[in-house]
């Protein structure tokens, strides 16, 4: 088995920093009492400008620094961090989040279907830097040794052979061993992982807790130990709170968007697709607002989605401003994506038509865009319907591209006929009885059209309408 570890260094801050439209900005976690706020976490721009953690809020406020505050929130990140699991479900059938501040995969057995570390590895870069955040990834045989790896490699695979000496290379303070044991060994002018193992465990185990030789143990692969596996959930949720309320809904976008965002990163771990899900306008004064979003067929491209959503919320009355946001998808079926031609010549448009036709449902309306189905019925004005089909079986016979609304009298001149008569005698059941026959006619400009004539009219007295047109 190989393990790798996906570690996230800073992702209570880069929780808040990717549901902001401006994230270069200056912004610390802030925690504590309210009596004593320090500051929790900072980013690169909040630093820059001179302030650190640990620093009270009046101390920040003194430096004259302007930047934006949010509350350090556990269950945030720890939301978060399922997202992650989620989306590394994808990749693994064996996901753990055992392990503090990592999300942990089996990946020994994904390598046919992803390739090696040199191809999986910028992929999952890549993916999770779409997702606004920090990470390192350390791969290695048994998950422990990759979590330790990762305290400080940003990007390391290593194997059975190679692995005792990464971690004898690991400084004793990046270890992941307890504060007072580091002290311990640092007294003792031990400043690598591989001098401590190298004492007698003997002295050790006199010295130090049990806790330490397990530490040693796992991380060497001498003492395996299992994990929970991770399963994700069958429903989509997520939630975005603003700092202040919002009126206008180009300000909705950007939640929007990295809410559409993740439940495309969602739905990718599961090979599936969403088919109704629900956007909850949160508001201070009255009642929530749902704008609920239906498609006809599965969807999965976050860019789909998105396009799809903010459609529905630009139609939608808010009835007072906003002041947060939640995305519910719990309808999701299977997705099946569009089947290509191999040797297809012309270049596919660049609108796939499924998202075409949820494009204009968004913008038109439910009611104005409506699927065309088969429906067992000879009468050709009743053999077309916007609902669900009775019968999907359809005789092999011809019939026009485009049939008219109405039949109209023939004022063409025809040349031949085709094909015919073709008797349709149905409809008695529903007052909608009609008795013809029909034609296939050549006429002199070389057009076929489909014609009919009252059945039984022998003399051929009675007028000839034409009912549809061949392409």
């Amino acid at each position: 088995m190989h393990w790798l570890c996906v570690f996230l260094p800073q992702l209570a801050l880069d929780d808040v920093l990717r549901r902001l439209d401006d994230p270069l900005e200056p912004v610390a976690l802030v925690s504590g009492p309210r009596q004593r706020r320090v500051l929790h976490a900072v980013n690169a721009a909040a630093r820059e400008a001179g302030l650190r953690p640990g620093l009270t809020m009046a101390a920040a406020q003194a430096l004259g620094v302007r930047f934006r505050s949010a509350d350090h929130d556990p269950d945030a990140a720890e939301r978060c961090r399922r997202l992650v699991a989620a989306w590394a479900y994808g990749y693994s059938s064996q996901v753990s989040l055992d392990l503090p501040h990592a999300v942990l995969l089996e990946i020994g057995r994904s390598r046919r279907l992803f390739g090696g570390w040199a191809q999986l590895a910028p992929r999952l870069s890549a993916e999770l830097q779409d997702m606004h955040l920090r990470h390192r990834l350390v791969a290695a045989p048994n998950p422990w040794a990759a979590r330790l790896l990762a305290n400080v490699h940003a990007s390391l695979a290593v194997d059975a052979q190679t692995l005792p000496a990464a971690l004898d290379a690991l400084p004793v303070a990046r270890s992941g061993l307890a504060g007072e044991v580091r002290k311990a060994l640092a007294r003792m002018g031990l400043r690598r992982l591989g001098e401590l193992r190298r004492l007698p465990r003997a002295s050790i185990g006199r010295r130090f807790a049990s806790t330490v030789l397990d530490h040693l143990d796992r991380a060497y692969g001498l003492r395996p130990e299992p994990l929970i596996a991770y399963r994700p959930p069958d429903v989509f949720e997520a939630r975005i709170e603003f700092d202040h309320e919002v009126e206008s809904s180009q300000a909705l976008l950007f939640p929007l968007r990295r809410l559409t965002a993740d439940l495309a990163a969602f739905l990718r771990s599961r090979d599936g697709g969403v088919q109704r899900f629900v956007i909850r306008l949160e508001h201070e004064r009255g009642g929530d607002s749902d704008v609920v979003v239906g498609l006809l067929a599965p969807e999965r491209e976050a860019g789909a989605l998105f396009d799809l959503a903010r459609t529905r919320i630009e139609r939608a009355q808010v009835p007072a401003p906003v002041r947060g946001m939640r995305l519910r998808a719990d309808d999701l079926p299977r997705f099946v994506p569009d089947a290509g031609d191999l040797f297809a010549s012309q270049a596919r448009p660049q609108l796939p038509w499924l998202q075409l036709r949820e494009r204009l449902r968004a913008r038109l309306g439910d009611a104005a865009v409506r699927p065309v189905v088969w429906r067992a019925d000879h009468r050709p004005e009743c053999i077309l319907l916007d609902g669900p089909p009775v019968d999907p079986r359809i005789r092999a016979v011809p019939r026009p591209g485009w049939l008219l609304p109405t039949p109209t009298a023939c004022r063409e001149r025809i040349e031949r006929l085709v094909a015919g008569p073709e008797r349709i005698e149905s409809g008695w059941w529903d007052d909608g009885d009609v008795r013809r026959d029909y034609y296939v006619a050549e006429t002199v400009d070389g057009r076929r059209i489909w014609l009919f004539r009252e059945a039984g009219d022998l003399a051929g007295d009675g007028p000839v309408c034409v009912h549809g047109l061949f392409g």
